[in-house]
């Protein structure tokens, strides 16, 4: 993963039930609380997509998180590469694609 002694970057892709159950809004307002820059967006295939930038106990902590998701979701699992872009800023929710 894209990292150095004090920073992580992880795309991460959930499988499940993670698309109408306000998933992509629960992961901006948890990685706002956490301090983490990136973003979270639907995709069509029903998965949702989230690239999390930051501390790595932090973006670990997040990715622990979204096992759990709000209390509609169904997560299957996540899957996980390192991030070939990092995000800087605030942290937002994209388009779907």
């Amino acid at each position: 993963m894209s990292e150095g002694a004090d920073f992580k970057a992880v795309r991460a892709r959930i499988h499940g039930k993670v698309q109408r159950v306000w998933y992509r809004g629960w992961v901006q307002t948890k990685a706002q609380r956490l301090g983490l820059h990136g973003w979270v967006r639907n995709r069509e295939d029903g998965t949702v997509e989230a690239l999390l930038c930051g501390r790595p106990h932090v973006v670990d902590r997040m990715l622990a998180l979204c096992m759990r998701g709000p209390e509609q979701a169904k997560v299957e699992r996540i899957e996980t590469e390192p991030a070939t872009s990092i995000a800087a800023g605030r942290f937002e929710v994209k388009p779907t694609v």
